[in-house]
């Protein structure tokens, strides 16, 4: 029997199907959540894993059993089910396993309005009535169990984010998106129709087995692709998608990546011109780029944690208009404070089509210092590892360390991170600094007392 601690991560399930959960399992979940929730409606979603189908009518049939109707918006990535569970004001599930191997599927679970369940917001307690249940038995079904009926949401999905971006000026652009044969081949199309956009679309076939790359657009080798349509078109630009489509990845006409911070700070410009005054959160590995920007746009910045679990619930206390993270993850008050790439998307394409210059010059006043990217070390033990990075650079004049996240160690021309993994023995690094020479060296010098 699998060990639930193996699959209940910091905000969501995550596991290898059947082996280390399936349908059954799956089925608890949903009667669990309408438990905790109390909820008397929710709506699921799912992805196009082979097992996400059974998987998310497994959860409802749980969750009718515990008295809850359900509504199942089908085929959809996790910002559509984000909206769903916003605009119906309902508890909601969506069944992916975002970015992950074919073999792994998972569940994201959020409360009406697409306010976030994590293990300090309801997953424990979800979690600990599973296992009860499998123990001891699952409840016998209420009197009245609830309803089951599908409804199609992706219209007015569409039709909501288009309204929240202003795409009148926007002139002909030439679009290359590579959906890695994840959600966003189901999105794209309709989330663009109408738009003066000729895209070119790779990978826009839904298919689990991921045949022609991991759907993980963070990771390089998963955007040769991307990089290689765009420069032999010439396109203006190319955005790649994760599994679930809730995260956007951009390159410019060169095929160069944008750096996620970058457009942050893009996004977080004109969201404040939107909403002057308003508060934008980063999370700390972010550049330095993103608070300078906000400010320089009348804005109040608020650095957080690294997670979507903390981002929403600053977002949530500070009344924040956006945030965003450096795994581009883009979070929007005008969208429950939940993350949406194609929201992201389209405010680069608004911002691109409204003048007539490239995406590489548009970008450069928000990419503003050379970074390491994120390097990861395996270690045996984390604690000690950061404890001697902490020894190694405390006292130094000049230098100031905290310790929001991991450990974060800043000097007047340069900044690093180092965070440990949750689930794996690694440490995290991301350092920045002035120019290339300085980030190498902070680089490798970290590196060096990381890895011993």
């Amino acid at each position: 029997m699998t060990d639930l601690s193996q699959i209940v991560k910091a905000y969501d399930v995550r596991g290898v199907v059947p082996d280390q959960w399936d349908e059954t399992l799956a089925e608890l979940f949903g009667a669990a959540f309408v438990q905790v929730t109390g909820a008397e409606a929710i709506v699921t979603g799912h992805d196009m894993r082979p097992s996400s189908p059974g998987l998310a009518r497994a959860f409802a049939r749980g969750a009718a059993a515990r008295g809850a109707d359900v509504t199942e918006i089908g085929l959809c990535s996790t910002d559509q089910l984000y909206y769903a569970s916003g605009a119906l004001d309902l508890p909601g599930a969506m069944f992916t396993a975002s970015h992950n191997p074919a073999r792994y599927n998972g569940i994201k679970m959020c409360r009406a309005g697409a306010a976030p369940v994590g293990q300090d917001t309801g997953l424990s307690d979800i979690r600990r009535l599973v296992e009860e249940w499998r123990e001891h038995g699952a409840p016998e079904p209420v009197a009245a169990t609830g309803a089951v009926t599908q409804r199609d949401v992706l219209a007015d999905y569409a039709d909501h984010l288009r309204g929240l971006v202003d795409l009148t000026g926007l002139r002909p652009l030439k679009v290359v998106v590579d959906a890695g044969n994840g959600m966003g081949g189901h999105t794209v199309p309709t989330v663009f129709e109408g738009l003066p956009l000729q895209l070119d679309a790779l990978y826009f076939e839904l298919d689990g087995s991921f045949p022609n790359h991991e759907a993980n657009p963070l990771d390089p080798k998963n955007i040769v692709d991307l990089q290689a349509r765009v420069r032999e078109t010439g396109a203006d630009l190319g955005l790649a998608f994760d599994g679930d489509a809730d995260r956007c990845f951009v390159v410019d006409e060169n095929g160069d990546p944008v750096s996620p911070s970058a457009i942050t700070a893009l996004v977080a410009a004109r969201e404040l011109a939107k909403h002057p005054g308003g508060t934008v959160i980063h999370n700390c590995i972010t550049s330095w780029s993103v608070p300078e920007v906000v400010k320089e746009n009348g804005g109040e910045p608020v650095r957080t944690r690294v997670g979507h679990s903390f981002i929403k619930e600053e977002m949530a206390k500070t009344g924040a208009i956006f945030g965003g993270e450096h795994s581009a993850h883009y979070y929007f008050r005008d969208f429950w404070n939940a993350d949406t790439g194609m929201l992201a998307a389209l405010h680069v394409l608004a911002a691109l089509g409204a003048q007539q210059g490239p995406l590489s010059r548009l970008v450069d006043r928000y990419d503003r210092y050379a970074a390491s990217g994120e390097i990861n070390s395996t270690v045996d033990d984390q604690s000690a590892r950061l404890a001697a990075i902490k020894a190694a650079y405390e006292g130094r004049e000049g230098i100031t360390l905290d310790e929001l996240d991991g450990l974060t160690v800043t000097a007047t021309d340069w900044w690093f991170n180092v965070r440990p993994s949750n689930t794996e023995p690694l440490l995290r690094l991301n350092a920045e600094a002035r120019d290339t020479a300085t980030v190498e060296r902070v680089r490798d010098e970290a590196l060096g007392i990381i890895r011993g």
